[in-house]
């Protein structure tokens, strides 16, 4: 009796939300829940949620660093809020969180080179955060309205985003910089607003890394940007109006596109650029992640309230995932074996 005694005492001495229930995964899905202001550690082989961990205000979007040990998330509130919340995968604990001071509204993240990469809607910015130095290095400014979600290429020479109320993307190309102090050479960033459709959120760069591809959701239009020239070279009457991501799978042969005003999951082949099937998910879809083995697609109801599982050679819902209140922000955190 004693000894159960204490049990309960340990048990109930646990913070609410983050006991650990099972380890993370060596390969994981990460679900943010945003209604519930939590982030759902999902084991991919099991489907089952293994643990919730509180991440603040309104949390976005969400990104795994390299060695998938930490996750940070954006805590947006359309401009209210300025953090982002760092997250230790394998104690399954919020570790601290970064105060962005005036840059406020981060929304869109990458983890490319060691550093974490945000934009800033109401700052009109985008920067960097190096977690060595826990230090913001680089801040450089877009310029256009609502700046929403980012991709920095592998080399750190390319920065694209999406510009919502602007309706553009931003391409930003590292250039061969000028002489500073000390012998230094400080860098050139050239920026190119590429005009597409109303409401350009949700994009995705090819693995060829020559298109890039924005889901307009004002227009329910696709717009195709030639990299090499910064054209757009063919806009797609997808249908998909309200469209708030678009993703390729991992070979780079279809684009999956959802919406939060429809019950589908829009299909599109790169190569015929024609819509191959609509997939039923619900009553409206957000954040889409594919798995790197180009097996399934995970995406967000938010209006119902769990994740779909998509086989990506049937292209049918397979699963379904209950990880909280209005799903969101998704990403995949693969930890090394070293």
């Amino acid at each position: 009796m004693k000894s159960l005694l204490i049990a309960l005492v340990v048990l109930a001495s646990l913070p609410c939300g983050i006991a650990r229930a099972e380890d993370t995964p060596a390969k994981a899905l990460l679900v943010l829940a945003k209604r519930d202001g939590m982030l759902a550690i999902v084991d991919p082989s099991s489907l089952k949620v293994i643990a919730r961990i509180p991440v603040g205000n309104d949390p976005h979007e969400v990104i795994a660093s390299t060695d998938g040990k930490t996750a940070y998330v954006s805590n947006y509130g359309s401009g209210a809020y300025n953090t982002l919340a760092v997250v230790d995968l394998l104690a399954q604990k919020r570790l601290s969180v970064i105060d962005l001071g005036a840059l406020r509204g981060p929304h869109g993240l990458d983890f490319v080179g060691g550093k974490t990469w945000f934009t800033v809607e109401s700052a009109k910015a985008i920067g960097s955060y190096d977690p060595a130095t826990k230090q913001i290095d680089w801040i450089l400014g877009t310029g256009q309205n609502r700046t929403h979600m980012i991709y920095v290429s592998p080399d750190m020479k390319l920065i694209v985003t999406t510009n919502v109320s602007s309706g553009t993307v931003s391409i930003i190309e590292k250039g061969s910089g000028h002489p500073g102090p000390a012998g230094q050479t400080i860098p050139d960033w050239n920026e190119t607003a590429v005009k597409v459709g109303d409401g350009s959120e949700g994009f995705d760069v090819t693995p060829d890394r020559k298109e890039i591809w924005v889901a307009n959701a004002g227009d329910g239009t696709i717009s195709i940007i030639d990299l090499a020239s910064k054209q757009v070279t063919q806009t797609l009457a997808a249908d998909v109006p309200g469209a708030n991501r678009l993703k390729f799978t991992p070979d780079g042969k279809l684009a999956f596109v959802s919406t939060l005003r429809g019950g589908d999951v829009a299909v599109i082949d790169r190569a015929t650029r024609k819509t191959v099937k609509r997939i039923a998910v619900g009553h409206g879809s957000a954040g889409i992640v594919m798995q790197p083995d180009g097996s399934r697609a995970f995406v967000s109801c938010s209006p119902d309230d769990y994740v779909a599982v998509i086989d990506l050679r049937s292209l049918n819902v397979v699963g379904k995932i209950e990880t909280g209140h209005e799903p969101d922000g998704l990403a995949w955190a693969t930890r090394s074996s070293h």
